[in-house]
């Protein structure tokens, strides 16, 4: 079964071809990164103008790439929610409008789920495990039993981590994207220079919660109060201890969620993954078998929503011409006991 899938819901405009869930058989991802970086930030108005001028061309060049027409095309899936709903609005239109003129099955796909089911594309993994979504919008610690079945442990009570990372580099000028700026200045820089802090979250049950609003703060307004008193406040040491921060802080839940689930498997996804230092720090963790996707499928792709796609539409659940787009999800409020 071949599904395309076509994702738009924030800057990328991606269609794919994927076979059974699996096979890989295009996977076209046009950024818009140029476009944005003058302002250090997705500008919604540009981004969804932008989608609206590429969505043809991308899919074709995906169909191109595949060997297939869109009549040898089993089902279209396509990103419905969460994001930018004027970017969800241009691919959500062009699946409708396709799926309609072709009499195929429309799938409407989480982004979320989406990003968790991406090292499903290079890897056979088993349920359960623990899922770890880390992006420019969303921090999610989960408990995943089935392609469809997610129940959310942790998750950020402020700011996603991607979006403190391209705060903390849009105040210091470190360059854009924010998250591969620093990513880069912390392999030249000092991670002890600043001691930032990991926030405690005292009210409520906050186990596997994380909190990025106070770190970003830290970073940014009281620099000098986490200072060790003799580095230099360079760029690259700021972003290097920034980096241990956000990065430590997370990977702590991680250890307490596989401590008390007793699951030894943990699948991340997400922009943020594509992070070494989140990368090594995963990979590192004893006794734990930690799956994460190739750079190329961290970023929003068309890939993921195809893969996923397929195991609806296999099990017989499709979506009907009423789909709209939706920029949240509230599935997924914490619900985890």
């Amino acid at each position: 079964m071949k599904i395309l899938g076509i994702e738009s819901s924030c800057d990328e405009c991606s269609a794919a071809v994927v076979e059974d869930g699996k096979k890989i058989l295009s996977n076209v991802i046009a950024t818009q990164i140029d476009f944005h970086r003058e302002y250090n930030g997705v500008v919604p108005e540009i981004a969804s103008r932008l989608h609206t001028e590429w969505i043809i061309s991308v899919v074709r060049e995906a169909l191109e790439k595949s060997g297939l027409c869109l009549g040898d095309i089993d089902g279209i899936a396509v990103t419905n929610r969460p994001g930018l709903v004027g970017s969800l609005l241009v691919g959500v239109s062009f699946a409708k409008g396709a799926a309609l003129a072709l009499g195929k099955p429309l799938i409407g796909v989480d982004h979320i789920r989406a990003h968790l089911y991406a090292p499903h594309l290079e890897y056979d993994i088993e349920y359960p495990y623990l899922g770890l979504l880390v992006s420019g919008g969303h921090t999610v610690i989960s408990r995943v039993d089935g392609f469809d079945s997610i129940s959310v442990m942790g998750t950020t009570i402020d700011d996603a981590c991607g979006e403190a990372f391209d705060k903390v580099a849009k105040f210091y000028e470190l360059g854009y994207p924010g998250g591969a700026a620093i990513d880069k200045l912390s392999s030249r820089g000092d991670p002890e220079a600043f001691n930032f802090p990991d926030p405690s979250l005292h009210k409520g049950d906050h186990r596997y919660d994380v909190s990025y609003s106070g770190l970003k703060t830290a970073v940014i307004n009281q620099l000098d109060q986490f200072w060790n008193g003799t580095s230099k406040k360079s760029s690259e040491n700021i972003a290097a201890s920034f980096q241990k921060a956000a990065v430590g802080m997370l990977i702590k839940r991680v250890k307490r969620a596989v401590k008390d689930t007793g699951i030894k498997t943990v699948v991340a996804g997400g922009g943020v993954v594509a992070n070494s230092l989140l990368r090594s720090e995963l990979t590192n963790m004893n006794d734990v078998k930690v799956l994460f996707p190739s750079i190329s499928l961290c970023t929003d792709n068309g890939a993921m929503i195809a893969g996923l796609g397929y195991h609806y539409l296999s099990t017989g659940i499709t979506s009907d011409l009423s789909l709209n787009a939706s920029a949240r999800v509230q599935a997924f409020r914490k619900k985890y006991p």
